[in-house]
């Protein structure tokens, strides 16, 4: 287990041993520092082992683009190495963490064109508080829709372009060793012990933040920015599900699922629901908006469903109360 240290991966660890795993976990923060781009510490971390759930990765948008060598070196190069010791000692299942940035925007519907892609959204636009999408072919409105995993992936920031290269290396090794993999696209996870107060968090921890120093968390755009919210304990069940999964004689080499609750939010109504909970201050929309943001992105969780026999099981409401604790 890569990343068995960090904010989902010390629950996947917890319901592996539940379900009756014995995990081995790989993590740099812990004492011995191992780091998933030392082939020698990999070779040592695969050896005897039967699966490998794949968390390890560097998240977020980052700071700036200086990130970037630091991304593609944790997320890419460490994946490769993670791979090639795989295939040298014959482990064939793979769980990989990967992540809804990798269909950039969400899916849309014009009344005249039917489904369409929407644009990478343009400053002048943004600054003058045109937040949602207009068709690429006439510019009328659109409709948001749910996205399945069938849908053109478009990644729009570094970090999404490492996942989607995390998959896609995923993909060739299962496929060349005969093996399989199992990408669970994450959409926005959320619960207790998920860092605080550091450049690439989340935008729960970031209101959650505001509202612990008795601020009102500061919604960007319109907070109208529709998202799918999954608790890290139904994030940690999906891994075990798929984990079975690759134990299927049917399961085919390379497949991917989004991991969601199906129930979408507003990121308006995350800041007033987490507002509530904490007791704190009302959520000020600033219009602001930070560029490469994605307007709308949903899931359509049937394939999980279908194929994991995963549902999310906690409640919004029961899981920010959760969170607002932890």
């Amino acid at each position: 287990m890569t990343g068995g240290a960090g904010f989902i991966g010390c629950s996947v660890v917890d319901q592996l041993t539940a379900a009756g795993h014995g995990v081995r976990v790989f993590d740099r923060a812990l004492p011995s520092g191992e780091d998933l781009r030392d082939p020698a510490a990999v070779d040592r971390a695969v050896s005897g082992v039967d699966a490998v759930v794949h968390q390890a990765a560097m998240v977020g948008l980052g700071v700036d683009l200086q990130d970037l060598p630091e991304y593609a070196g944790c997320n890419d190069l460490g994946t490769a190495v993670l791979l090639a010791a795989m295939a040298r000692h014959g482990v064939r299942r793979l769980v990989l963490a990967s992540s809804m940035v990798v269909y950039g925007d969400g899916a849309y519907t014009c009344g005249d064109h039917g489904p369409v892609r929407a644009r990478v959204r343009h400053e002048p636009d943004l600054t003058a508080g045109r937040f949602e999408p207009t068709c690429p072919q006439c510019g009328a409105p659109v409709t948001p829709e749910v996205i399945d995993e069938d849908a053109a992936l478009d990644p729009r920031s570094v970090y999404a372009a490492t996942k989607l290269a995390q998959e896609h290396l995923a993909s060739a090794w299962a496929h060349a060793s005969g093996s399989r993999c199992a990408a669970l696209r994450y959409h926005n996870v959320y619960g207790p012990g998920m860092p605080r107060d550091t450049p690439y968090a989340g935008v729960a921890a970031i209101f959650r933040s505001a509202l612990a120093a008795g601020q009102a968390p500061r919604v960007f755009e319109d907070g109208g920015q529709r998202r799918d919210f999954v608790h890290v304990r139904d994030v940690a069940a999906a891994n075990v599900a798929a984990l079975s999964w690759l134990d299927r004689s049917n399961a085919e080499p390379f497949r991917a699922f989004n991991i969601a609750s199906g129930v979408p939010r507003t990121v308006g109504d995350l800041a007033a629901a987490l507002s509530s909970v904490m007791a704190g201050p009302d959520p000020v929309v600033t219009g602001q908006f930070r560029a490469g943001d994605v307007r709308h992105i949903v899931a359509s969780p049937a394939r999980a469903a279908a194929d994991l026999g995963f549902h999310a099981a906690v409640p919004f409401e029961q899981g920010m109360a959760e969170f607002a604790a932890g």
